[in-house]
C-alpha cells in the first residue's frame, strides 16, 4: 500500500467518525441544560455573524483559486473550517444555557422559515464529511479529486452559511 493510500485510509476513518460523532453529540447536548448558569443570550448574533463571515470567505477562497492564488485559497479555507468549529462551539454553548426560541411568524412566512431551517439543518450535517473529504484531498495533493469534490462542497457550504444568517434574522424578533 502506498503512503498516500495509507494516509487516505486514515483520513477516511477519521472523517467517518467525526461525521457521525459531531451530529450525535450536538443532538445529545441540545437536550442538556447547565443548571444555575446565566443564559448566553449574546451568542446568536455573534455566531450568525460568523456564518456570514464564512460565506464571504468561501467566495474569497473561490476567487483566489480561480486567480491561481493557491496559498491564499488554502489559508482562507483553513480559516473557514476554524470559523465553522467556533460557530459550533458557540451554538452548543448557547443551547446548553438557553431555552430554544420558537418562530412566531404566521402564514406563508412560517412555511418559508421552516423550509429554510430544515434544509439548513440537514445540509449542515451533510457538509461535515464533504468539507473534511475536500480538505483531505487537497492535503494529500489529490487536486483533481479535490476540485471535483469542491464543486459539490462549495455550494452546499455556502448555502449552509447564508441560511444560518437568514434563520437568525428571521427568528431574532422572537428572542426573549
Amino acid at each position: 500500500m502506498s503512503v498516500t493510500s495509507a494516509k487516505e485510509k486514515k483520513f477516511n476513518k477519521l472523517i467517518t467518525i467525526v461525521s457521525i460523532v459531531v451530529p450525535v453529540v450536538v443532538a445529545l447536548l441540545f437536550g442538556v441544560k447547565i443548571p444555575n448558569v446565566e443564559p448566553l443570550s449574546f451568542l446568536p448574533p455573534i455566531y450568525a455573524s460568523i456564518n456570514g463571515l464564512t460565506a464571504v470567505l468561501l467566495i474569497v477562497a473561490v476567487v483566489a483559486i480561480k486567480n491561481g492564488n493557491r496559498e491564499l485559497h488554502k489559508k482562507v479555507m483553513t480559516v473557514c473550517i476554524g470559523l465553522s468549529l467556533l460557530f459550533l462551539l458557540m451554538y452548543i454553548a448557547y443551547h446548553m444555557t438557553s431555552e430554544s426560541t420558537t418562530f412566531g411568524g404566521e402564514g406563508t412566512i412560517k412555511y418559508v422559515y421552516y423550509f429554510i431551517l430544515i434544509t439548513h439543518i440537514i445540509l449542515s450535517i451533510a457538509i461535515i464529511p464533504l468539507v473534511l473529504k475536500t480538505y483531505a484531498k487537497a492535503y494529500l495533493e489529490q487536486f483533481t479529486a479535490h476540485r471535483k469534490l469542491a464543486k459539490i462542497t462549495f455550494p452546499i457550504w455556502l448555502y449552509v452559511a447564508v441560511t444560518g444568517v437568514v434563520v437568525y434574522i428571521m427568528i431574532s424578533p422572537y428572542y426573549n
